[in-house]
């Protein structure tokens, strides 16, 4: 830090200077991400809003009473208008809460949670905090969760199962309603990871296509994560945790006694919380409404198809699976998949690679125009390949 500052001007210049290397949603190249540029009227309440601490309520009133209000909408969209939660930093923090909850809900300390290999590194994370053994389980044909395989995991020790509701690496849904059975059969807990799904899942019939079944209408989901700073649209951060009631919740609920409103009760990790992020939530979810999201999502499954159609034509390519959400997985039984992304990368595109596939995901940020473009450098790379 320097003795005397500099002019805002200057210091604006240099920050615009440094960033430039960075990618930009507008350009439309990041075709890897699960995040988006955030709705125009998102951004705008944020910046509004930046004082907002929802960590002393007292002092934001207003504020929280948003953040239920948002929880209760957020829950009826997972059907559980009930549901109790918050708005927190994002998918990681909402499964490491879930997984609190049930630490703490459970005798069983150094227990064992069930989750799919597919499932995300939060996971691991969480485990290592809170001194879970992680016990992972294989794929079905579909990249869905082995059921038979999760039914031979469970023994004495096993705590709880987790479902994937919108893999990370191909956007695929496990069968819950069967880990839900599970589930119930065995008195476990079973938290659902949505971060993804969870703004597409739910609209996905009534736009026509099958709509896999996730949410809090299956008895056996205690807990659920889905993320408005993905296909929600908020700015960056605003993850968000569920659970089916205030059973769980209560598990991890402090008492902060030295508040500005008196003595508060806090269930999320950190202490200082964006109230802006819950804000600029709230503004969505009643800007946009079902219609809305609706909208959004029908225009992004109907490139996802495009796409899809466009790879099958390509020579020495294939898709991993046909669609569920938004995402494609690329293939090839000829080609050095890893070579492509090099070459795609090469060529300004985002994308993120997989062991076995090239994950692209068709973002609110992505029109027809980059899909096109995005096939035609696809096209010349397999070209150049085949010699």
């Amino acid at each position: 830090m320097k003795e005397k500052g500099l002019p805002a001007k200057t210091v604006l210049k240099e920050i615009e200077s440094r960033l430039n290397k960075d990618f930009t949603f507008n350009s439309g190249k990041v075709l890897g991400s699960m995040c988006t540029n955030p709705h125009d009227l998102a951004k705008e309440v944020y910046a509004r809003f930046l004082e907002k601490n929802l960590g002393d309520p007292g002092l934001f009133p207003a504020t929280a009473q948003l953040e239920e209000e948002v929880i209760q909408m957020l829950g009826m969209l997972l059907s559980n208008p009930k549901a109790t939660g918050n708005i927190v930093t994002g998918g990681t923090e909402a499964n490491v809460l879930a997984l609190w909850a049930f630490k703490n809900a459970n005798t069983k300390n150094g227990g064992e949670i069930i989750v799919p290999v597919s499932a995300h590194c939060s996971f691991d994370k969480a485990a290592s905090l809170l001194g879970f053994r992680i016990i992972r389980v294989g794929l079905n044909g579909k990249f869905q969760v082995d059921i038979e395989a999760v039914r031979e995991a469970i023994n004495h020790k096993t705590v709880a199962l987790v479902g994937i509701a919108g893999t990370t690496s191909l956007g695929v849904v496990d069968p819950i309603r069967e880990l839900s059975d599970i589930a119930l059969e065995h008195n476990l807990l079973l938290h659902v990871d949505a971060a993804f799904g969870g703004f597409v899942l739910p609209f996905l019939k009534e736009i026509g296509y099958e709509a896999p079944e996730f949410d809090f209408r299956l008895s056996g989901v205690s807990s659920i994560t889905i993320d408005p700073h993905k296909m929600g649209l908020a700015p960056i951060p605003a993850g968000g945790i569920l659970f089916r009631n205030s059973d769980l919740r209560k598990f991890i609920t402090w008492k902060v006694p030295y508040l500005a409103g008196g003595e508060i009760e806090q269930a999320t990790f950190v202490g200082t919380r964006s109230g802006a992020s819950v804000i600029a939530v709230w503004a969505l979810l009643n800007h946009l409404g079902r219609e809305g999201y609706r909208r959004i999502v029908k225009r992004c499954m109907r490139l996802t198809w495009k796409l899809t159609e466009g790879i099958k034509q390509i020579y020495g390519l294939d898709v991993m699976t046909e669609p569920v959400t938004n995402v494609v997985g690329i293939k090839s039984d000829i080609f050095n998949i890893k070579l492509i992304a090099e070459k795609l990368r090469k060529l300004g595109w985002a994308v993120a690679l997989f062991p076995r596939h090239i994950r692209i995901v068709l973002m609110p940020h992505i029109n027809e125009k980059h899909v096109e473009s995005f096939l035609k450098d696809l096209r010349n790379i397999v070209r150049e390949l085949k010699g």
